[in-house]
């Protein structure tokens, strides 16, 4: 699979054929609240959710947008969503810092190096290097591996999740192998029944960050075609891990956010085989 080029910067070389370069990493199967930098300060962001919402109750999307998930979305988009959602977002943010802070620290107190943990796709389709990432032990006596199970053997992925402030985002085909979903699975049901982290601090009608997104595009002041902006909202197809069974675009609503698989629209077929997914 090809990529368009993405610019980087180059950092240095280490050798005729070795450049090292500023990759961006996106850290697969979790999601955060955006921060403002993706659709402006509050009051700017808040001004393009209310548009979405009037959108979505003057019929602008009946035609391509089940009454149910219309219905869904106007009930968190409230007059605070952008503010709690950005909060969230700049929260989620420190609580990352401050978990890389802890985890890459030694006892000894030098730092450790991070594992990074490519997956599945790889590149996504913004040039970001999708991976797992984790603490990288020496494996010496003064910092020995930890066994396979132990919690220091986590992912900064799982941490996000489990700790709420990041909702599960399984993204096909850049998943984890059976014991390391399970795991994930756990953690994410956790999260979301016992309402921790972001849903404890802003509400459990908070945006999630792939819903944020949507509606953004869904609230844009130029819309163009209200199809065109749909298909651009919603390209991925949601699957019930419980059941495996297939929701569609815009069926993800009806399914817990601990349990939401996503396959990529043009991809889907592809991916039915891979997962062996049931049939129409």
């Amino acid at each position: 699979m090809t990529r368009p080029p993405a610019p980087r910067r180059l950092l240095r070389t280490s050798d005729g054929d070795t450049p090292v370069i500023d990759q961006p990493v996106r850290m697969v199967s979790v999601d955060t609240p955006e921060k403002a930098h993706y659709a402006g300060l509050p009051a700017t962001a808040q001004v393009k959710l209310d548009r979405c919402r009037s959108r979505l109750g003057d019929g602008t999307f009946d035609a391509f947008l089940p009454g149910s998930l219309r219905e869904y979305l106007v009930a968190r988009l409230t007059p605070t969503a952008a503010e709690r959602h950005i909060a969230a977002g700049n929260r989620a943010s420190a609580e990352f810092d401050a978990l890389l802070d802890r985890r890459l620290t030694r006892p000894s107190g030098p730092r450790r190096r991070a594992a990074i943990i490519p997956t599945g796709e790889i590149l996504d389709r913004y040039g970001r290097l999708l991976a797992y990432l984790a603490p990288w032990f020496d494996g010496d006596a003064s910092d020995p591996l930890p066994p396979r199970d132990h919690p220091d053997r986590r992912t900064f992925n799982l941490d996000m999740v489990a700790s709420g402030w990041g909702v599960m985002f399984l993204v096909h085909p850049s998943l984890p192998h059976n014991a390391d979903l399970n795991r994930l699975v756990t953690e994410a049901e956790r999260a979301w029944t016992e309402r921790r982290g972001a849903w404890a601090e802003f509400g459990e009608d908070l945006l999630l960050a792939y819903e944020f997104r949507a509606c953004i595009k869904l609230g844009a002041a130029q819309l163009g075609d209200p199809k065109t902006a749909v298909e651009d909202a919603y390209q991925r197809v949601c699957v019930d891990l419980r059941d495996l069974s297939v929701v569609g675009l815009h069926g993800y609503h009806e399914v817990p956010p601990s349990q939401r698989l996503f396959i990529w629209a043009d991809e889907f077929e592809q991916a039915r085989k891979d997962l062996d997914l049931p049939g129409d």
